[in-house]
């Protein structure tokens, strides 16, 4: 559970402090398995496969570009054998636009060796997030 709750404090900061060449991701980096893979909805900007520390960063950077803030309003937690499923309940404001979205995302993530090694997120509606950050 540590290593999920720094992950996603760091992220927010990242988001925050705009991204890459403007915040470090070694907090982010610090939660995640060498062998990492995130799965992203195709249909999202920042959508498809990420693999590895450096490909997470590069997700990272396109959310950065995409969100100018992220916050949590509620996450719950339900801890498997070796899984875990997070709800996600949050407000995101787009950085081009200022339109600010509440949503969900459910994320089934895997963690191996106390790090973060698998990250399935389902948003609520992709068409939303979509719609936000035209």
């Amino acid at each position: 559970m540590d290593v999920l709750q720094n992950f996603y404090a760091a992220e927010a900061a990242y988001i925050a402090a705009g991204g890459m060449g403007k915040a470090s991701f070694d907090e982010i980096a610090a939660c995640l398995h060498p062998d990492v893979v995130m799965y992203q909805a195709s249909s999202l900007p920042y959508g498809g496969i990420w693999r590895g520390p450096r490909g997470i960063e590069r997700f990272m950077a396109a959310m950065s570009d995409a969100w100018q803030s992220l916050e949590f309003l509620e996450q719950r937690f339900v801890v498997g054998d070796d899984a875990i499923v997070v709800l996600n309940r949050g407000v995101l404001t787009a950085r081009a636009t200022g339109r600010m979205l509440e949503t969900s995302v459910m994320q089934l993530i895997t963690v191996r060796d106390g790090l973060i090694s698998e990250m399935y997120p389902f948003y609520q509606d992709t068409m939303a997030v979509a719609e936000a950050l035209r």
